[in-house]
């Protein structure tokens, strides 16, 4: 594998950094901020709502550009928007950062996707994007425990600058070992778009969003679960995250594994599964040795999906990838944007912190089901496709009298 590829793992892995590491500093932002858990808890949603509205907007706009300049610009633009959360006085402008610094992130995910892909060749699809969003599960490994670390120990400011600095590193690997291919003949907007016409990307694009916030909706409130519920102490939270996240860097290599063989099995298996582990994890949240097991069991299923998401959705796109895979991204955190509402929503209606995984395993339903359509929708496409090249091959035999 190009080591290019790894280069755009490292990248992810700072922006999921601090996506996701809001999970861990919810009480200190709470209490320096004097706002509520749930409205810190917006604070990832509106991040999610800024990929969403900014990545296919920016991808657009950057479709003539060459693909590693767009990656150099939006990882600047990232930077940027960092050094304003780090620098925040209050809640608007910490807001106002997070969405300067989400607007990168679609485009980046999706032009860095194309590219890691053109490096690895379509054969080796899964394995590439695999290793690149690595660096989201690589993220909730190290990421979000060491920014919970940084925040409890020397508040949450310096948790920021250090995602800030890791994120200047990375755009200097990009520069210097990410090669500067030719971009490929501009063929328009409209080629782009025609991908839409395809009933079966928006079928992909759903079950992205459907699962992504089931995933969110349980993970963004576990810090009060561990504390309130299970009665962690607030060091564990940092361990205990660390293991959701190694949890999520074995499913990644697991699905990265069969998401070029096996895709769609691959993708009904974990979304069961995570399923299954959302029932559980209010039954075990009250003891402590069956809290960690399930949290465990949460980032395999919830990551093992990932790999086959993002290739499923580059494969109904055909030839025009890069608008439909930053679409994915939107998808993803619209995802985002919904999960952290809906158990915000649950808890501030009093039903407690166990009530957000309940509520996740209703979207992980609904993430199964379109998942099992997409099958459907691609065996009578499969079935259509060859029958018309029977009909073809036919109609060129010649006929003898």
């Amino acid at each position: 594998m190009p080591i290019a590829v790894y280069v755009l793992g490292l990248t992810v892995f700072c922006i999921g950094t601090t996506e996701f590491m809001i999970s861990g500093l919810l009480p200190d932002l709470a209490g320096d901020l004097s706002v509520s858990i749930p409205a810190v808890g917006w604070l990832i949603s509106g991040y999610a709502l800024g990929v969403v509205v900014g990545g296919p907007a920016v991808t657009l706009a950057t479709l003539r550009v060459n693909r590693k300049t767009s990656l150099l610009g939006l990882l600047a633009l990232f930077v940027a928007g960092q050094t304003v959360c780090a620098l925040a006085p209050g809640y608007g402008v910490l807001m106002a950062g997070r969405v300067v610094a989400a607007l990168a992130q679609g485009a980046f995910f999706g032009i860095g996707s194309v590219v890691a892909v053109d490096l690895a060749g379509p054969e080796r699809r899964g394995r590439a994007l695999a290793i690149m969003f690595a660096g989201l599960t690589v993220a909730n490994v190290v990421g979000v425990p060491a920014g919970t670390f940084l925040s409890q120990h020397a508040g949450w400011r310096v948790s920021f600058w250090a995602v800030d600095a890791l994120a200047a590193v990375g755009l200097l690997g990009v520069a210097a070992l990410v090669p500067r291919r030719p971009t490929a003949p501009y063929a328009g907007i409209g080629a782009e778009f025609r991908a839409f016409r395809n009933p079966r990307v928006w079928v992909a694009l759903s079950t992205s969003m459907l699962t992504q916030a089931a995933v969110f909706c349980c993970f963004s409130y576990l810090s009060p679960l561990f504390t309130d519920v299970t009665g962690f102490s607030e060091d564990a939270v940092p361990l205990l995250l660390a293991l959701f996240g190694a949890g999520c860097f074995l499913g990644s290599v697991i699905g990265g594994r069969f998401a070029d063989r096996h895709l769609l099995p691959n993708l009904c298996t974990g979304i069961t599964a995570m399923g299954v582990v959302l029932v559980l994890i209010p039954l075990a949240a009250h003891h402590k040795a069956a809290t960690v097991a399930a949290i465990a069991a949460f980032g395999v299923a919830a990551f093992s999906i990932n790999p086959a998401l993002q290739a499923q959705v580059m494969r109904e796109a055909g030839d025009a990838p890069t608008l439909a895979t930053t679409t994915n991204t939107s998808a993803f955190n619209l995802g985002n944007t919904i999960g952290p509402w809906v158990g915000g929503n649950v808890i501030g209606a009093g039903f407690g912190f166990t009530a957000p995984s309940r509520a996740a395993a209703l979207l992980a339903a609904a993430g199964l089901v379109t998942a099992l359509a997409s099958g459907l929708l691609r065996r009578r496409a499969d079935t259509a496709e060859g029958a018309a090249r029977q009909r073809q091959e036919s109609a060129a035999e010649p006929s003898f009298p």
